[in-house]
């Protein structure tokens, strides 16, 4: 199955705000180690994947075992940040402002506008 067609809603929006903050993310990133990342992100020179973390990705509010580990794997064999948002603390947020505040704690960027 064609990984675009899998994206979920809330993937969707976490896309839409960040090309709102003047991001160009690199959808469905596939790793050299080959795994896909949700999105591959510049932020000041560094690249940082980006993974929308569904109810899947969780047993309660825990990551799951290969959720861990594809984490520390792209970050250990590709160099690769790992950034997570997790599904409900998304949900929690309702304007396009508060979501883009969060996503730039997240992605550890200042307040100031994306050149």
């Amino acid at each position: 199955t064609d990984q675009s067609l899998r994206r979920s809603k809330l993937q969707k929006g976490v896309m839409s705000e960040l090309v709102s903050m003047g991001f160009h993310p690199q959808e469905e990133f596939q790793t050299q180690s080959g795994y896909h990342l949700d999105a591959l992100v510049d932020v000041n020179g560094k690249r940082l994947g980006v993974e929308v973390d569904g109810p899947s990705h969780f047993v309660g509010r825990k990551p799951t075992g290969s959720t861990i580990l594809k984490h520390r794997q792209v970050s250990k064999v590709d160099g690769i940040e790992v950034v997570s948002v997790p599904y409900w603390e998304l949900n929690d947020l309702e304007s396009s402002d508060e979501k883009q505040r969060y996503l730039r704690v997240k992605l550890g960027i200042a307040m100031t506008t994306i050149d």
